[in-house]
């Protein structure tokens, strides 16, 4: 629910993302929440990188691909697997965890 401030709706990000986007479980939020977490996956991989002191170029050659895949994966502008996102972490010398949650049926 909207609050009101001095004439001035204000909406939780959550209310923005429901309208916007659509509710939680629907099919294009779902795809949304992904899409940012494969964001987040990249950024993550360029900031451990960079803390590393590694060019593109050098991670690449660590794990065996070119400068442009690195910076796919970076950009999320590439499909990539778990197995290639193992090998980017573990070059780095990075712990990797995967958190699964199960829904209910009701989510």
């Amino acid at each position: 629910m909207a609050t009101k401030v001095k004439d001035l709706e204000i909406f939780t990000f959550d209310q923005i993302k429901d309208e916007f986007i659509g509710e939680i479980g629907s099919t294009k939020r779902i795809k949304y929440e992904q899409e940012l977490q494969l964001d987040v996956l990249g950024d993550m991989i360029k900031t451990v990188r960079l803390e590393r002191n590694l060019t593109q170029e050098e991670l690449g050659k660590l794990i065996g691909v070119q400068r442009a895949q690195i910076s796919k994966l970076e950009n999320n502008n590439s499909n990539f697997t778990v197995e290639t996102i193992l090998k980017v972490f573990g070059a780095m010398k990075a712990k990797v965890n995967f958190n699964v949650e199960l829904m209910t049926n009701s989510q």
